[in-house]
């Protein structure tokens, strides 16, 4: 499971070995070939994320520098 905690100025992410291999896939797939600049993905408290946690949006953006 993956828990994110919101602060002001830093986000912290928690999570098992379950949670960041799940977490890795769904950066991998916003990182592959073909997909848009702007395409992100929702994880929510609840459904993805652990009960309590913040929402956390991946998005890929193109635009930023390597």
């Amino acid at each position: 499971m993956i828990m994110v905690v919101s602060s002001v100025g830093e986000a912290h992410v928690r999570a098992n070995a379950e949670g960041l291999r799940v977490l890795a896939q769904r950066l991998l797939e916003l990182a592959g070939a073909g997909v848009r600049d702007g395409r992100h993905l929702h994880l929510d408290a609840g459904v993805d994320l652990e009960d309590g946690s913040s929402g956390l949006v991946l998005e890929r953006d193109d635009s930023l520098r390597p």
